[in-house]
């Protein structure tokens, strides 16, 4: 399904991170509810996600006024909320990509490594491998963090790519393995 670009709405166009976070928290509201300024004009049933909100998820993300810093926590935890928030999903696995690509780079950034201008690293174009660090690097509790947003999702409720992208963290890094299931249960 081709979607058009999502139109200007006050409030959606960030000037910083903390908007960012704040307009995909209106996101999220949009996909909880059905309503709000981000479902107007088209019929959108609650707890779903479409390829629209998955679109301003991205526009928001890759505004001008962000591109060339970090996606911030309280970004990635508004991602994880719209994920959360979306028991249906009709975005061809759009939003699942945008997550992982978006959690990956705040891991590398928090964690003091380089990561690409969001509008490279966000692209469905641009593979994770491409960018995305390996383990070594990537700080234990930068990787606790992403754990512990995934821990209690049923094995039906986690996303694949961010999974994918988690198991290539931990898979080359130098935590103890026993201290594996305690951070998460990859399922993999």
């Amino acid at each position: 399904m081709a979607t058009s670009a999502p139109k200007t709405i006050d409030g959606l166009e960030p000037s910083c991170c903390d908007t960012a976070a704040s307009a995909l928290g209106i996101v999220r509201d949009g996909v909880i509810t059905g309503e709000g300024p981000t479902t107007a004009g088209r019929v959108h049933f609650s707890r779903m996600l479409d390829a629209e909100d998955a679109a301003w998820c991205a526009r928001i993300l890759t505004s001008a006024a962000i591109n060339d810093t970090p996606v911030s926590r309280a970004e990635a935890e508004a991602l994880f909320a719209i994920d959360a928030a979306a028991t249906e999903r009709k975005d061809d696995g759009r939003f699942e990509d945008l997550l992982a690509k978006a959690v990956a780079h705040h891991t590398a950034a928090a964690s003091g490594l380089p990561v690409p201008p969001r509008s490279v690293a966000l692209s469905p174009e641009t593979a994770i491998e491409s960018w995305a660090p390996n383990a070594r690097g990537v700080r234990t509790d930068a990787l606790e963090w992403v754990a512990k947003q995934m821990r209690g999702k049923s094995q039906g409720d986690r996303n694949r790519a961010l999974m994918a992208m988690v198991a290539t963290l931990v898979g080359v890094t130098v935590i103890p393995l026993a201290q594996l299931p305690s951070m998460i249960d990859i399922g993999m």
